[in-house]
C-alpha cells in the first residue's frame, strides 16, 4: 500500500477555485503547508476549552458559530483559545459564509503562518467540497494486475497468472452487455469509510491486450457503454489453472477473503479448463454474490435442508449420493456450523 503525496494549502486552493471561490485572509506565507489527513474537522467544542480534541495535519472548519461563540470573549481570551488551536499542527483553516473574523484571528494567522481562507459557501458545503477533494487526492491506493468488470451492478475483480485467460473472459463478458473498467493494471483506492475503488490507469483505458489480435479499444469497437470509468471492488476472483490433485470449492461453503488497502474483500478461486465457459461462470458467480448481499446464501440453505433430512428417522428419503451428502457434511463441519450428527 502507498499513500498519495500530501496535498498542500495552495494546491487544494488551486483546485477548488471554482467550487469555493477562497479569499486568502492571512498566512499568505504559509501556503505550502501540507494536509495529511483527507476529513476536515469542524472546530466545534475545541474552542471551548478542548483543544486537544484538535487532530494534526487537518483543515479546521470556522463557521457562524466559533465565530459567535470567539464574539463573546476577551481579546485576551480569544488570542488564548486560537492560540491553543493554532499550536496542534493545523494546516490551515477555512471560514465559511464570508464571514468577517475575529481580528485576533487574522493577526495571529500571519504571525504563526497559518493560512486563513474565506469562501462563500456555507460550513455543510464547505464539508462536502473539501472531503471529497481531499478523499480523492490522499486516499490510500495501490495498483492490482487483473481485470475489473462491472457484471450486473458488481464489480467483479479477475485475478490470476498471465495467459490464465482474464482478458478473454472480460471480452466475453463485454460481449454479453457487460462493461469492462480495467484490463491488466487496475488503479485502487481505497474511500472513506472502507469501499475500495477501481479505475484503468489513464494510458490503457478502455483498452483491453487480446493474445493474437493485439490490442483493442473497447469503447469504439463496443460503444460507451460497453466501459465504465471507475466502480467499486465488491468480488475478487482468482482464476487458477485446473489442478487434478487439488481439491476445490464444490458447495460454496468455503468463505475466502482477499485484502487489499487494508479491507477484506471476499474471494473465490475458481479453476479454470478446457470446456469451462468462463463467462458463464463469472456472471454466475457475480449473481450469486449479489444474492448474498440480500441474505441469500444458497449453499447455507442447501446444507441445512440437508441436515433436516439426515436426522429423520427414515434415512431411505435421502435422495442424494452418499458422496454429496459426504461433502455437505465434511464442509459443514469444516465451517464449525454443522450440529452433532
Amino acid at each position: 500500500m502507498r499513500d498519495m503525496n500530501p496535498v498542500s494549502i495552495s494546491m487544494m486552493m488551486e483546485g477548488l477555485t471554482a467550487e469555493m471561490d477562497f479569499t486568502v485572509l492571512a498566512g499568505m506565507q504559509g501556503m505550502g503547508r501540507l494536509i495529511g489527513y483527507e476529513r476536515i474537522q469542524k472546530t466545534g467544542l475545541a474552542l471551548a476549552g478542548l483543544p486537544h480534541k484538535i487532530k494534526a495535519e487537518r483543515i479546521q472548519v470556522f463557521g457562524d458559530n466559533e465565530c459567535s461563540y470567539l464574539n463573546t470573549l476577551s481579546e485576551y481570551a480569544q488570542c488564548q483559545t486560537i492560540l491553543d488551536v493554532l499550536s496542534r499542527g493545523v494546516p490551515g483553516i477555512v471560514l465559511t459564509r464570508g464571514m468577517t473574523p475575529p481580528e485576533p484571528l487574522v493577526r495571529l494567522c500571519n504571525e504563526q503562518n497559518i493560512p486563513l481562507l474565506l469562501t462563500t459557501q456555507t460550513s455543510s458545503q464547505a464539508i462536502i467540497l473539501l472531503n471529497k477533494y481531499l478523499e480523492n487526492h490522499l486516499a490510500p491506493t495501490t495498483t492490482v494486475h487483473g481485470v475489473l468488470v462491472d457484471v450486473h451492478g458488481a464489480g467483479v475483480l479477475m485475478l490470476g497468472k498471465s495467459g490464465v485467460g482474464k482478458s478473454e473472459t472480460a471480452l466475453d463478458l463485454v460481449l454479453r452487455g457487460f462493461r469492462l473498467v480495467a484490463d491488466d493494471i487496475v488503479e485502487v483506492r481505497r474511500m472513506y469509510p472502507r469501499s475500495i475503488i477501481g479505475k484503468a490507469p489513464e494510458a490503457i483505458k478502455h483498452h483491453m491486450e487480446i493474445r493474437g489480435v493485439g490490442i483493442i479499444d473497447v469503447s469504439m469497437l463496443f460503444g460507451v457503454s460497453a466501459t465504465r470509468s471507475r466502480k467499486q471492488i465488491d468480488l475478487v476472483l482468482e482464476l487458477v489453472e485446473w489442478d487434478p490433485h487439488a481439491e476445490y470449492d464444490r458447495l460454496g461453503l468455503e468463505h475466502h477473503r482477499f485484502p487489499i488497502l487494508d479491507v477484506e474483500l471476499p474471494m473465490l478461486v475458481i479453476p479454470v479448463s478446457q470446456g469451462r465457459n468462463m463467462a458463464t461462470i463469472v456472471e454466475l458467480a457475480a449473481r450469486n454474490h449479489l444474492l448474498r448481499m440480500q441474505g441469500v446464501d444458497s449453499a447455507i440453505l442447501f446444507k441445512d435442508h440437508l441436515q433436516q433430512l439426515i436426522s429423520m428417522p427414515d434415512l431411505n428419503s435421502l435422495s442424494l449420493t452418499d458422496e454429496t451428502a459426504a461433502t455437505v457434511i465434511d464442509g459443514a463441519e469444516d465451517e464449525d456450523e454443522a450440529d452433532k450428527l
